[in-house]
C-alpha cells in the first residue's frame, strides 16, 4: 500500500467549467481517495508539487489511427508494411500519447490487421508502457471504398485484388457484415467501426458517396447491439447521419458536412458527434502551408467542400450535440500529437471548458469507462495530467505535458513542442 500526494497550482477536475485554485489530491496505490483543499498527509507519503502547473484528468482521444509509425510512411502500408510492423507502430502510439498527457486511446480501427488489441492487453497487463486502448481493430467497409486502401493500387489489378482478400471485414452484403461483426467481438473489440461513407484521404471516392446499403447498415447496427456492443460511423452527410441515427447508431466519427436539421435530430436522440476538427483546419483557416503537405485529390476535396465544411462546422460548434474530442491525424501530424485537436477547437473559437470537458469525462463516457476514469474524483483511476500553460487562452497548452500519471504510477511527460522548436 504507498500513498501519494499531489499539490495543484489550478485545478480542471472533469467536471466543473472552472479551475479550482489551492487544491490537493490524495492517492492511494492506483486510485484517488480524496480531493480538497487541505487532504490528509498519511505516513510515508510521497508529495508531488505541482504548484506550478494547470493539473486536470488524464486527457482522452477519441479517434485515433494508431498502426503507423510516421504519417508519410502511410501510402506504403497497402504493399509495404507487415503486420508485425503495425503492431510496433500501434505500441509506438499508445507510449507517446501516454507521454504527451493522453492517459487513454481509442483506436477506431485500420485498413488491414495491426494486432491492437494484443497491444492492449499488453498494456493493461503492464508488461509495455502506454495510454490505455479502447480499440476497433478493423473498418467494417465495401471494396472501392474509403476504408479500401488497395484505392491506391487500383491501376494494377491483379495485385489490389489479391490484397483485398487480406481484409477481414471489407465485403458485401448483409449476412457478410452480420458476420464481421460476430468476429469482431469474438475476437475482443470494444466497439464496431463502419466507413459509411467515402472520404477526403483516398484517392478515388468522395466525401458524399453512401458505400454500403441500408440493409448492411441495419444488419451492422442490430448485431452489435444484440452482442451488447456499441457502433460509430465514419459518415459526414446529412443524408447519411440522418440514416444512421434512424438505424440507432451510438455516434458518429465527422459529421462535417451536415445541416441544422441533421444536427437537431442528433440532439433529440443524444448521438455523440467525435468531430475530428484538427484534418479540416487548413481548409477552413486557410492555411495554405499546412494544404500543401496533403495529396492533390485530397486538396481538391477540401476546396471544393469548403463553403459545407465551414458551415457545418458553425453548426456543431453551436448546437447541444454531445461533443467528443479526437483527432484523426493522419497527414500533416503523427497520430501520437493527441493535443493538436485543442489547437483546433480553441482556434475556431469553442468554449475552452467544453473542449476540455470533450477531452475528459465526456470522452470517458463516449468510451463506456466513466467509471474509471474522465475526473478527478474520489474512487477514480489516478489518471492525472499538468500542463505548463493556461489551458483557457493558449490553444498549444495541450502540446506541452509537464507532467503524467496513470493509475497511480508516475510517467516521464514528454512536451509536443519541444519537437518542434
Amino acid at each position: 500500500m504507498s500513498y501519494t500526494k499531489i499539490f495543484c497550482g489550478k485545478l480542471y477536475d472533469g467536471i466543473c467549467d472552472t479551475l479550482q485554485e489551492n487544491r490537493e489530491i490524495l492517492i492511494k496505490d492506483q486510485y484517488i481517495v480524496e480531493v480538497g483543499e487541505h487532504v490528509a498527509t498519511p505516513e510515508n507519503c510521497k508529495v508531488v508539487d505541482l504548484s506550478h502547473l494547470t493539473v486536470t484528468p488524464g486527457m482522452i482521444d477519441a479517434h485515433v489511427h494508431a498502426s503507423f509509425f510516421d504519417w508519410r510512411e502511410i501510402d506504403k502500408d497497402a504493399v509495404y508494411y507487415s503486420d508485425a510492423m503495425r503492431a510496433l507502430a500501434v505500441s509506438e502510439c499508445a507510449r507517446r500519447a501516454l507521454a504527451g498527457g493522453f492517459t487513454t486511446i481509442r483506436h477506431v480501427g485500420w485498413f488491414q490487421e495491426d494486432y491492437s488489441l494484443d497491444v492492449k492487453r499488453a498494456i493493461d497487463a503492464g508488461f509495455m508502457e502506454g495510454a490505455r486502448m479502447v480499440a476497433a481493430p478493423h473498418f467494417l467497409c465495401a471494396p472501392g471504398s474509403h476504408g479500401d486502401s488497395t484505392q491506391k493500387i487500383a491501376s494494377n489489378p491483379k495485385l489490389s485484388r489479391f490484397l483485398e482478400s487480406f481484409y477481414p471485414t471489407m465485403g458485401s452484403g448483409a449476412e457478410f457484415f452480420r458476420d464481421a461483426v460476430r468476429h469482431e467481438v469474438k475476437l475482443g473489440a470494444d466497439f464496431i467501426k463502419i466507413m459509411a461513407t467515402g472520404g477526403f484521404f483516398t484517392p478515388n471516392d468522395s466525401p458524399e458517396d453512401k458505400q454500403l446499403s441500408y440493409e448492411e447498415l441495419k444488419a451492422i447496427i442490430e448485431t452489435a447491439h444484440a452482442l451488447h456492443t456499441t457502433v460509430t460511423a465514419h459518415a459526414y452527410t446529412t443524408e447519411l447521419v440522418t440514416t444512421l441515427t434512424e438505424l440507432g447508431i451510438d455516434g458518429i466519427e465527422h459529421a462535417s458536412l451536415i445541416n441544422e436539421e441533421a444536427a437537431r435530430l442528433l440532439e433529440e436522440k443524444d448521438i455523440y458527434v467525435v468531430p475530428t476538427f484538427c484534418p479540416y483546419d487548413e481548409i477552413v483557416l486557410l492555411d495554405e502551408e499546412k494544404l500543401a503537405q496533403k495529396s492533390p485529390e485530397f486538396q481538391r476535396k477540401l476546396r471544393h467542400y469548403r463553403d459545407n465544411l465551414v458551415q457545418s462546422r458553425e453548426i456543431l460548434k453551436n448546437s447541444n450535440i454531445r461533443l467528443g474530442y479526437g483527432t484523426d491525424l493522419v497527414v500533416g501530424y503523427q497520430n501520437y500529437e493527441c493535443g493538436r485537436e485543442y489547437s483546433a477547437w480553441l482556434r475556431n473559437g469553442m468554449d475552452p471548458f467544453r473542449t476540455l470537458k470533450a477531452a475528459t469525462s465526456v470522452n470517458a463516457q463516449i468510451l463506456g469507462i466513466d467509471e474509471k476514469v474522465g475526473t478527478i474524483q474520489p474512487g477514480k483511476y489516478a489518471d492525472i495530467a499538468a500542463w505548463k500553460r493556461d489551458l483557457l487562452t493558449d490553444d498549444k497548452a495541450l502540446l506541452d505535458c509537464a507532467f503524467v500519471m496513470k493509475e497511480g504510477k508516475e510517467v516521464t511527460a514528454h512536451s509536443i513542442i519541444e519537437d518542434y522548436e
